[in-house]
């Protein structure tokens, strides 16, 4: 199993390409299935969860094409082009969906284009359970029938789905994203209300509307979507991901030096940076992307609550509080979205962070300097957030398990490295 060695103590210097949004492409993908005619996704990032889920649609019926490689870390995304010209079957085994919750997203759109749809349930996660009770309610709305059967979602619609209206009792990104994808199809008009607001949903529903969908509301929380009798291909291109970009903003943050992140987009991430500023860090947009610097100054600590967007996402929690473990003073970090997702504290106090954790809640008492140690990541944002200790650590730095990061961050060795820092993989 791979590793990734950091020796510390480098301050970064340069650029970093910023790759397309993980969570924004795999809907995408799925939106293949709403039409027989190809899409095409431009700027898909080389990612696990990628490969993964090109693995369940293929199974289901989608022919996928590639071109671009993942030959280096400034290397552009590949373009994928997904055709779903007859739907081979409208079973997603357990096997498959077991491995990646977002794979739970091929329920509407296989229910809208087929009438029937048989998903394994997701099950929970290491950072907390995300039930998709609000996925089902929402496709109910729209006259599904669906029952539960041996760890399965049975959805069923053999004359169609209808329009309807339903409010999602809390803002959940994924149901948002199923319920819309379903009600391009439907018959009739669909009014989703309390919808999230994720610059992600904003992406797909630009690729659905270029598909010939008809919505309104995209960016508010309430979405009205104009069934169609059909779609057609389109072209898309993902969004730079925002989660990336804070990142190694914060990153940049903890080291210290000077990098530009290409093709970020400062819309997106707006929490970050007057979070950013009020620490002391120096964060701004350039014609290419955005800038972050730290140069001789430290920075100081803070208080964040996560929150769904446009606030502080839960997805850089890990990394901030990184970021807090050498700052001057205490930083206070209350995290509300997930319940399991302070699993990365012990990995930092190993590291020798100061963290005090009561609840959700999170005191981190900045420290002079990090001591190199092994360390062992137990999800995708936690392990980023131990590189990001690693890099200003003093010594080395050894994190296992990365199979985690490989889900979601493309290249980030060489991402790093050609900004200074001495990080590499090593292969067991």
């Amino acid at each position: 199993m791979d590793r990734i060695r950091i020796r510390g103590g480098n301050r970064l210097v340069g650029d970093i390409p910023i790759s397309g949004a993980k969570n924004a492409a795999l809907p995408l993908m799925v939106a293949s299935l709403l039409t027989e005619e190809p899409l095409v996704l431009a700027n898909v990032p080389h990612l696990a969860d990628i490969a993964q889920m090109a693995e369940i649609l293929g199974l289901l019926g989608v022919s996928i094409e590639q071109n671009g490689t993942a030959s280096s870390a400034g290397a552009p995304g590949r373009t994928l082009t997904l055709t779903a010209k007859t739907i081979a079957q409208t079973t997603a085994p357990y096997d498959l969906v077991r491995k990646m919750r977002a794979s739970f997203f091929v329920l509407g759109p296989l229910l809208a284009r087929a009438g029937h749809a048989k998903v394994s349930l997701p099950g929970g996660c290491a950072i907390g359970p995300r039930p998709v009770d609000f996925h089902i309610q929402g496709l109910e709305a729209l006259g599904a029938r669906i029952t539960l059967e041996d760890g399965y979602v049975i959805a069923e619609a053999p004359g169609g789905l209808k329009g309807g209206r339903y409010r999602f009792p809390h803002v959940s990104v994924g149901a948002t994203e199923n319920v819309m994808m379903a009600a391009t199809l439907a018959k009739g008009t669909t009014v989703l209300e309390n919808a999230a607001l994720e610059p992600e949903i904003a992406d797909l529903g630009a690729c659905l509307i270029a598909m010939g969908a008809e919505i309104e509301g995209l960016g508010t929380r309430t979405l009205t979507i104009a069934g169609k009798p059909r779609l057609h291909g389109a072209r898309h291109t993902v969004l730079p991901d925002r989660i990336e970009t804070g990142t190694y903003a914060f990153a940049v943050a903890a080291a210290g030096g000077e990098v530009e992140l290409i093709g970020a987009r400062a819309d997106t991430v707006g929490a970050i940076i007057p979070l950013l500023r009020s620490a002391g860090v120096s964060i701004g947009e350039t014609n290419r992307g955005i800038k972050v610097a730290r140069n001789g100054a430290h920075f100081t600590g803070f208080e964040v609550t996560t929150e769904p967007y446009p606030g502080f996402p839960t997805d850089l929690q890990a990394q901030l509080m990184a970021l807090a473990a050498t700052a001057n003073g205490v930083s206070h970090i209350t995290e509300t979205i997930f319940e399991n997702r302070f699993m990365h504290v012990p990995e930092l106090t190993r590291l020798g962070a100061k963290i005090h954790v009561d609840g959700q809640s999170a005191t981190v008492t900045g420290v002079q300097a990090l001591h190199g140690a092994p360390v062992m990541a137990t999800d995708l944002r936690a392990s980023v957030g131990l590189v990001i200790a690693g890099l200003v650590a003093e010594g080395e730095t050894i994190v296992s398990r990365i199979y985690h990061l490989d889900r979601g961050f493309e290249h980030i060795e060489e991402k790093l490295g050609r900004c200074g820092a001495d990080i590499v993989r090593l292969k067991d």
